[in-house]
């Protein structure tokens, strides 16, 4: 029988907005990794940075759009911390037990922090995925990673996680991830190169 590593996952994406897309070190890298996240097919939960100043969710990413990927909720906000009673309110909705939750974002050292933290206190397992989180100021990225590595959370890669969350080659899924880890190989390669060196 088949074994999965990671049964009640979920997918938080932390205010990729179009308006940060110029300050961001190496924003590109983040949105790609995030665009396969989302074909691992697991609940979304996004949220926006006070949207009306700051802009909508960057348009690639297709968020609730026709054609793209539903969100189990999609949520602006103004506290830096995803953790807000909507996002709780629809994960717990999702499943009320503790999840396995991937973070990707920005930025590392004040939202993807925050919403971490929070997670954690919450009892959930949280991942943070090294080639998925950015800063405008590239220096902040490891000292928020180590940080928040100490203070629980597992420092990881998108592929490493995509892995570990099949856990098997047998699942029904396997083949259609596997073949997104392969389409997704130079991407993949160049987040790690520009996100993880620092």
């Amino acid at each position: 029988m088949a074994a999965r590593r990671i049964l009640n996952p979920a997918l938080f994406i932390c205010d990729l907005q179009e308006k940060f897309r110029p300050a961001i070190h190496e924003y590109p890298k983040v949105i790609a990794t995030t665009q396969k996240m989302l074909k691992a097919y697991i609940p979304v939960f996004a949220t926006t940075q006070q949207r009306a100043k700051l802009g909508d969710t960057c348009s690639e990413l297709g968020l609730d759009s026709p054609d793209g990927y539903a969100t189990q909720v999609h949520a602006d906000k103004s506290l830096f911390s995803m953790w807000t009673s909507e996002v709780q309110s629809a994960l717990r909705a999702h499943s009320p037990d503790s999840h396995d939750v991937v973070v990707v974002g920005i930025e590392s050292h004040i939202c993807v922090t925050q919403t971490t933290l929070d997670l954690l206190r919450a009892g959930h397992r949280v991942y943070v995925l090294a080639d998925g989180v950015s800063s405008c100021n590239k220096e902040e990225v490891p000292v928020a990673l180590a940080r928040l590595r100490a203070e629980g959370a597992r420092v990881t890669t998108s592929e490493s996680w995509l892995y570990e969350c099949m856990g098997d080659a047998k699942i029904p899924e396997f083949r259609a991830v596997a073949g997104v880890v392969k389409e997704t190989k130079e991407s993949t390669k160049e987040a790690l190169q520009s996100l993880c060196k620092i």
